[in-house]
């Protein structure tokens, strides 16, 4: 938590965008983000997605979806801090009910590679690997002050599918290893469903063929999209991990939500989105005697279609879940180079971002 004079400064500092700097306490729990996270090295192939999507082509009476699971490799970038980011309130400043709101900002992109696909039913439709399946940029935000019900932070993404997120989020910080959750891969709304062998629709059993397969074939040995964070715990409990900082987001809190194009609303709508990351600091020093850093994460956006099943109203939420364990494998400022498009602001900072706002 900052103190306040620390945050009386940033809303008197004049606005400023800059190369993200690791350690800088402005960046209050986003503080070891800033830098480059792969699954070069140390964590390679760690990434793994499932998602289930319409399907019509699988043979007579199987369940009209399918299965997508892919394995991955990622780059996560953060590269760029705004800092001094105001919200104007209705009175002013230091007013502690009417005065202004003020953010400071950090710039992220994410890049992912499969190397690894496979559904159930076979489609047909899986692409020769590998090949980029994701790209995102977005922001982190710390909010300094003015928050509501603790949700000091906040994740904004958008994808070229057509989707965007509002996140809003809290966090923590553990001595030790956290308790990662398990995050169900199975749709809601089938009606019971204790075990992945329960017969949901007894009209017709095979309905959740596509998760019964890969549960009994786990994906490339290792995944099982009825438990898919177990992976997670099987990492975390093989890392020296002596505290984790812990960033927990979810669109349904307050103002979050979901934002998708036309078609995507009406075929398979993406309604909510919960992610966590865990950043692990271990008891580990790399070749410049630093703390090594490793990040974590599970991500749910929950796509809805097909009517429900279980006599309540609306549609079945199909659990879309990606996880990752990665190193931070560059913890320096990223290079000026990677981020020249904004060059018109860093090359005067004693005036970088007056007036802007």
């Amino acid at each position: 938590m900052l103190r306040q004079d620390r945050i009386s400064a940033v809303q008197t500092m004049t606005r400023r965008i800059e190369p993200a700097q690791s350690g800088d306490e402005l960046l209050g729990p986003l503080m070891n983000l800033p830098g480059v996270w792969s699954n070069e090295g140390r964590f390679p192939g760690r990434g793994w997605n499932m998602i289930a999507l319409p399907f019509s082509g699988g043979p007579p009476g199987t369940a009209p979806y399918r299965l997508l699971v892919n394995q991955y490799n990622e780059t996560l970038t953060v590269s760029l801090a705004d800092k001094g980011v105001p919200n104007r309130g209705l009175g002013i400043r230091p007013d502690p009910v009417n005065g202004d709101q003020t953010l400071v900002a950090l710039d992220y992109e994410q890049a992912i590679s499969q190397i690894a696909i496979d559904d159930f039913p076979n489609s047909g439709l899986t692409r020769t690997v590998p090949k980029p399946i994701h790209h995102e940029p977005g922001l982190f935000l710390n909010m300094l002050n003015m928050v509501t019900n603790d949700l000091t932070v906040a994740r904004l993404g958008t994808i070229p599918h057509g989707d965007s997120v509002l996140a809003l989020g809290r966090t923590s910080k553990i001595e030790g290893p956290p308790d990662i959750p398990v995050f169900g891969g199975l749709p809601i709304g089938l009606g019971p469903q204790d075990e992945v062998m329960t017969p949901v629709d007894p009209a017709n059993p095979a309905y959740l063929d596509p998760y019964k397969h890969f549960h009994h074939n786990l994906f490339e040995g290792l995944f099982d999209p009825v438990d898919p964070t177990k992976l997670l715990r099987d990492a975390a409990a093989a890392l020296p991990i002596l505290r984790t900082t812990v960033l927990d987001f979810d669109s349904t809190l307050e103002s979050g939500g979901v934002l998708n194009i036309p078609f995507i609303t009406r075929t398979a709508n993406a309604s909510q989105l919960r992610s966590i990351f865990w950043i692990h600091e271990l008891d580990e020093k790399d070749e410049n005697g630093e703390t090594v850093l490793v990040i974590q994460y599970a991500q749910v956006v929950m796509l809805d279609f097909f009517r429900r099943r279980d006599g309540m109203p609306g549609l079945i939420q199909w659990p879309h879940v990606s996880i990752n364990t990665m190193q931070r494998t560059i913890n320096k400022p990223v290079p000026m180079a990677e981020i020249a498009r904004y060059d018109q602001y860093l090359t005067t900072p004693a005036a970088s971002m007056k007036g802007v706002e």
